[in-house]
C-alpha cells in the first residue's frame, strides 16, 4: 500500500545506509507496510526511486522527507527502528523522536550499540512512558536483506508487539538439524522452520549477546586465518590449494558460513593480475569496529577468561603495525619453516586444532554470557541463543546445533568442554591440536589463537595451577592475604614476610 492510499505503516525505519535499506526491503517482502526517513532527503528519494524500478514490494515502502510526517504515517503503537551510527548518533535521533511520539510507542535500536548505552536508554525512555528495544542484527548486508539473526532485548510487552515482524524477517532453519531453509525468495517468505530470533532478556541483554557473538566471530576468523597460514608457511601450499581444503572441510563438522566464504576467497583470482590469487594481493592489515574489544574488556571486568577472543583482537592490533613488522622482519631472525611429514596428516591435524580451538572460543563466549546474566540480573536461555545463531548470522555453523543440544541436555552447563559430546570430541583430537601448536612454535609461525585456546583448555582442566605462588607474592609485597588448602574456603591468612619464624595471622 502506498502513502497516497492513506494506509498507516506497520513499522518505520530511520537510517538508510546499506543495512537499513536491506532491512526495509526484507520487511516489505514479508507483507508489512513500512515508512522510511533519512536525515539526507536525497538519499531517501534515491532509495524510493530505486525500489519502484527494481523491487516487487516497492508499493509497501513509504518515503518521508520530514520526521513529523514520518511519525504521523505510523500505526499505533508506533514502532520505529533506528539504523544509524551507534553512540551519539543514536541518542540524537532518540532526542528528535521523543517529542513526536506518544506513550506506549516503541523505539528499536538495530545498530551495534554498547549494551550499557542500551540499559541507560531503556531506563530513561521507560520513565517517560516509552518502550525501548535494543536488537542485535547479525548477518551483514545479505542477512539483513534475506534473513538475519535477530537478538532483541527489552520489555516482553514491547517484544510481543514486534515479534510477528521479527519472526517473519529472521533467517529460518530446520528445527531438528539446524540446516538453513533454502527456499527464501524475495517476496515469497519461507514458511515453517525455526525463526532465528527470540527475546534474549531485559534491557541491554540483546545487544550484549550480539556483542559476544561478534567476539566469538573475531576468534573464529583468527583461528581460520591461522589454519590458512600454517598450510601456507609449513606446507608451502598456494591459496587455491588451501581453498580446496577449506571447501572439503565445509562438508564436515567444521561446515559454516565462515569456512564456506574462506574457500571462496582463497580460490578467487586477482582481476588485476592474471595467474595470481587475490588474497596474495590484499595487504595484511586488519580493521575492526570495536565489538571484539568490548567483549574482551567485559571479560576482564567480570573476571572471565576469554583469552582466545582477546588474542584475536590483539592479532588485529598487531597486524596494523605493518611498517614496524616489516622493519622487525629484517632484524629479528627466527627458524626457517621445515616439515618432513605427510601433508595429508598435517592437514588433518590442523583441522582438529581448528575444531578444538573453536570449541574453546565458544566455551569462553558462553561462560562470559553466564557471568553477565548474574551481573545484570538477566535470565538467558543459552540453548535458545545457540539456536538463534544457527542461521542468518556470521558465525552460523553446523557446530551450533551441537551447542543447542548440549544446553538441552543440561540447561545449567558450566562449560561446553564439560558436555559429553564436546568432551569426547576434544579429547579425541587433542593430540593433533598439540602437534599443530608445537609445530607452529618450532617453526616460528605466529598462531596466538591456537596457542591461547590450548592454554585455556589446559588451564581449565588443571586441578592445581601456580596461582598459589602468585598469591604468596601478593601477600609478600602487598599483604593481600591468602587461603590455605587445609582450611575451609573463605578463611584468609597473612604472614609477616620474609622472616620464617614470624606468626601467621588469620584474617577474618
Amino acid at each position: 500500500m502506498s502513502s497516497a492510499e492513506g494506509k498507516k505503516a506497520d513499522i518505520g525505519l530511520i537510517g538508510l545506509a546499506v543495512m537499513g535499506q536491506n532491512l526495509v526491503l526484507n520487511i516489505a517482502d514479508h507483507g508489512y507496510e513500512i515508512s522510511v526517513y533519512n536525515r539526507t532527503t536525497a538519499k531517501m528519494t534515491e532509495f524510493i526511486d530505486r525500489c519502484r524500478r527494481e523491487e516487487p514490494s516497492a508499493a509497501r515502502v513509504q518515503g518521508h522527507a520530514g520526521l513529523d510526517a514520518f511519525v504521523a504515517s505510523l500505526a499505533r503503537p508506533r514502532k520505529v527502528v533506528i539504523m544509524v551510527q551507534a553512540g551519539r548518533g543514536t541518542d540524537a535521533v532518540i532526542d528528535q523522536l521523543v517529542p513526536l511520539l506518544e506513550k506506549g510507542d516503541i523505539i528499536i535500536d538495530g545498530g551495534n550499540a554498547q549494551w550499557t548505552d542500551t540499559i541507560r536508554r531503556e531506563k530513561a525512555l521507560k520513565a517517560q512512558g516509552f518502550y525501548f528495544i535494543g536488537s542485535g542484527v547479525s548477518g551483514g548486508e545479505v542477512g539483513a536483506r534475506f534473513g538475519p539473526s535477530l537478538m532483541p532485548g527489552g520489555d516482553p510487552e514491547a517484544w510481543a508487539k514486534i515479534e510477528p515482524i521479527w519472526k517473519a524477517i529472521a533467517a529460518k532453519v530446520d528445527p531438528e538439524t539446524g540446516a538453513p531453509m533454502e527456499d527464501s525468495v524475495p517476496g515469497k517468505p519461507v514458511t515453517g522452520g525455526f525463526a532465528c530470533t527470540a527475546l534474549i532478556g531485559a534491557d541491554g541483554a540483546g545487544h550484549y549477546v550480539k556483542m559476544v557473538h561478534n567476539g566469538i566471530e573475531y576468534g573464529d576468523m583468527q583461528l581460520i586465518c591461522e589454519a590458512y597460514n600454517l598450510m601456507k608457511c609449513i606446507l608451502g601450499m598456494d591459496a587455491g590449494a588451501i581453498g580446496k581444503v577449506f571447501e572439503e572441510w565445509n562438508k564436515g563438522e567444521l561446515g559454516s558460513y565462515l569456512i564456506e566464504i574462506t574457500a571462496d576467497i582463497l580460490q578467487q583470482s586477482d582481476p588485476a593480475k592474471p595467474g595470481r590469487f587475490l588474497v596474495d594481493s590484499i595487504l595484511d592489515t586488519a580493521g575492526q569496529k570495536g565489538t571484539g574489544k568490548w567483549t574482551s574488556v567485559s571479560a576482564l571486568d567480570m573476571g572471565i577468561p576469554a583469552n582466545t577472543i582477546a588474542e584475536a583482537v590483539f592479532a588485529r592490533c598487531l597486524s596494523a603495525l605493518k611498517e614496524e613488522r616489516v622493519d622487525a622482519s629484517k632484524l629479528l631472525v627466527g627458524p626457517e619453516p621445515a616439515y618432513t611429514g605427510e601433508r595429508a596428516e598435517l592437514i588433518a591435524a590442523i583441522r582438529d586444532a581448528l575444531y578444538c580451538s573453536k570449541v574453546c572460543a565458544y566455551a569462553q563466549g558462553f561462560q562470559l554470557m553466564a557471568e553477565a546474566q548474574r551481573e545484570y540480573g538477566w535470565a538467558l536461555n543459552f540453548g535458545e541463543i545457540a539456536s538463534i545463531w544457527r542461521g542468518g548470522c556470521i558465525i552460523r555453523a553446523r557446530f551450533l546445533q551441537k551447542i543447542t543440544e548440549a544446553f538441552e541436555r543440561d540447561a545449567q552447563l558450566k562449560n561446553l568442554l564439560l558436555d559429553d559430546y564436546f568432551k569426547r570430541s576434544v579429547l579425541a583430537a587433542q593430540a593433533n591440536w598439540r602437534k599443530v601448536v608445537a609445530l607452529a612454535a618450532q617453526n616460528g609461525i605466529s598462531a596466538p589463537a591456537f596457542m591461547s585456546a590450548l592454554a585455556y583448555f589446559d588451564g581449565y582442566r588443571a586441578a592445581v595451577l601456580p596461582a598459589n605462588l602468585l598469591q604468596g607474592q601478593r601477600d609478600y609485597f602487598g599483604a593481600h592475604t591468602y587461603e590455605r588448602v587445609d582450611q575451609p574456603r573463605g578463611k584468609f591468612f597473612h604472614l609477616d614476610w620474609p622472616e620464617a619464624d614470624r606468626p601467621q595471622l588469620e584474617i577474618q
